[in-house]
């Protein structure tokens, strides 16, 4: 995040209410359910559903695809817009498992802040840890929630010192849990001096809350058991002389994360946590670009694709590019120039998102996410503006771990294989990589899972059954260099070389040995492990 200049204007107010944030974590910290209670508050939906339904229950909204529905996790990052009390919360649920962090890396480029969700039985997992260092590269602001306090969970100060030596990062409470487990009754919400108490029984019910005079008021000895209010009351004395206080610009600025306690499949503590997003979260930031930097408050309209989604609708075959708007007031029918093709383009049905559901977005302001349907135009990284050539950088593209040939069942369709590679190698799912030499494509994943959604995906969105099989090459590297260094070094390395979807040249590497040996023997050509999505 960039630090605000002194001398910036004021946003306008629709602009400022508006609060853009991801929500990270470590699979099955309960990410999505707690995405589905904030739609319960925001009043977007009537019921919560939940990942692993069962019978009746409704299913979660933002998982969408049916691969996520059948494995209860989150495969593809899905935005929603909702209002809350008067602020406008766009939300992007990110998926936890590793190896789909990509679409994370690249969903965090697209926000203001993000909400980090640790378990607390397990504190800081590994996942956690690397989605918070691509946090800490863009400084975005991290506001903590740690769910799961109505299970055996453990000691709050242990969760608080973990989450300050492993991520460095100032930790202060801003609501206290009073017992654990079986005998966790609600939280102390410290910044408003609230007593807020769960209801085990209904759990779409909002938390009851008793208001408090300090904490030698007699009330709070009517409501906690007497066994739970004396260590609870030596907790937060402690917390109080330990811990630091909440400071608002230290928290914008990424230093310091506030913490509120709850359980999100008891609705409790959530409520707490949006009020924090809107109070302490950011307001959309200025974003960066070449030739300059992009701020809100412009009165142009720009904005960029930082995702794109094909087939979110099976019947209809269609592409949507995710774009955060940067600046401006965009209207429907808007043409806007499509920077790296300078064409104009009339945006003529733009759409809002509530997970998979969608309705016709009329306008957008700077920091909202809106989906444009197109046919494959519109490309990860790509920007949109009023006639200005803008560029939003910083938007990665990383070499895949995982390297296997791609076949199609039936070699008659080989054509169709190669379609359908390509709208995945453009959504941003895998790497695509055409050899020099031989037939076929190999492609590159940053997770093994990621092999089984493709080949699931490729069979029913396009009814072509397809096998993956190992590839003899381990790795892949962009490389760049003069075109007279580049051409020799093509030459002599023809079976190691394959183009990417951009039509950009890669080097298929077997062993560390093979980079070392062209570091070594063409100076003139640089090899890199990732590639920025500019076009």
């Amino acid at each position: 995040m960039l630090d605000a200049a002194p001398n910036r204007p004021d946003l306008p107010a629709e602009i400022a209410r508006r609060r853009t944030f991801a929500i990270i974590s470590h699979p099955d910290a309960g990410k999505t359910t707690l995405t589905e209670k904030f739609l319960l508050y925001g009043g977007a939906i009537q019921m919560a559903g939940q990942v692993r339904a069962k019978g009746e229950a409704r299913r979660t909204r933002s998982d969408f695809m049916k691969m996520e529905q059948d494995r209860g996790i989150s495969v593809s990052a899905s935005a929603m817009s909702f209002d809350f009390k008067t602020f406008r919360f766009n939300l992007v649920d990110t998926p936890g498992h590793s190896d789909f962090s990509e679409d994370t890396y690249r969903t965090l480029t697209a926000v203001d802040a993000a909400v980090m969700v640790i378990d607390g039985a397990k504190g800081v997992e590994s996942q956690t840890q690397k989605l918070f260092e691509v946090c800490r590269l863009r400084d975005l602001p991290i506001l903590t929630f740690c769910n799961k306090m109505d299970r055996e969970s453990r000691d709050t100060f242990e969760i608080i010192d973990e989450i300050q030596e492993n991520l460095a990062i100032d930790v202060t409470p801003a609501s206290w849990p009073i017992g654990v487990g079986r005998d966790f009754i609600g939280c102390y919400d410290i910044l408003r001096d609230r007593l807020e108490l769960m209801d085990r029984a209904d759990r779409n019910k909002v938390a009851e809350s008793v208001e408090i005079k300090g904490l030698d008021d007699p009330k709070l000895a009517e409501h906690v058991p007497a066994h739970l209010l004396e260590p609870f009351l030596e907790e937060i004395e402690m917390a109080r002389e330990l811990l630091p206080a909440l400071d608002p610009q230290a928290v914008l600025e990424g230093h310091m994360t506030p913490i509120w306690f709850g359980s999100a499949i008891n609705s409790f503590g959530v409520k707490e946590l949006m009020d924090g997003i809107g109070s302490y979260g950011p307001e959309p930031q200025p974003q960066r670009a070449t030739p300059r930097e992009i701020c809100p408050e412009e009165t142009k309209v720009s904005g960029f694709v930082f995702k794109v989604q094909a087939n979110m609708d099976p019947k209809h075959r269609d592409r949507v590019a995710f774009v955060r708007m940067a600046s401006g007031h965009f209207k429907r029918g808007m043409k806007l120039t499509h920077v790296r093709t300078k064409k104009p383009m009339a945006v003529s049905n733009p759409v809002l998102f509530l997970a998979s559901d969608r309705e016709l977005a009329e306008e957008a302001w700077a920091g909202d996410i809106i989906g444009i349907p197109n046919h494959g135009q519109l490309r990860i990284g790509d920007t949109l503006t009023e006639g200005e050539a803008l560029r939003v950088s910083g938007i990665p593209s990383f070499a895949p771990e995982l390297l296997q040939t791609c076949r199609a069942g039936d070699p008659m369709k080989a054509k169709h294989l190669e379609k359908a590679l390509m709208q995945f190698a453009e959504e941003g799912a895998a790497k695509v990589f055409k050899p020099m030499f031989g037939s076929g494509f190999i492609v590159g994943v940053v997770g093994a899972l990621q092999f089984e959604v493709l080949a699931s995906r490729i069979e029913l969105e396009y009814g072509l059954p397809v096998r993956f099989e190992p590839s003899q090459f381990t790795s892949a590297r962009w490389a760049k260099g003069e075109k007279l260094a580049l051409d020799k070094f093509i030459n002599a390395n023809k079976q190691h070389i394959a183009h990417d979807n951009d039509g950009d040249v890669v080097y298929l590497t077997r062993l560390q040995w093979d980079i070392d040996r062209i570091e070594r023997d063409y100076p003139d050509v640089t090899l890199s492990a990732t590639k920025e999505m500019l076009v």
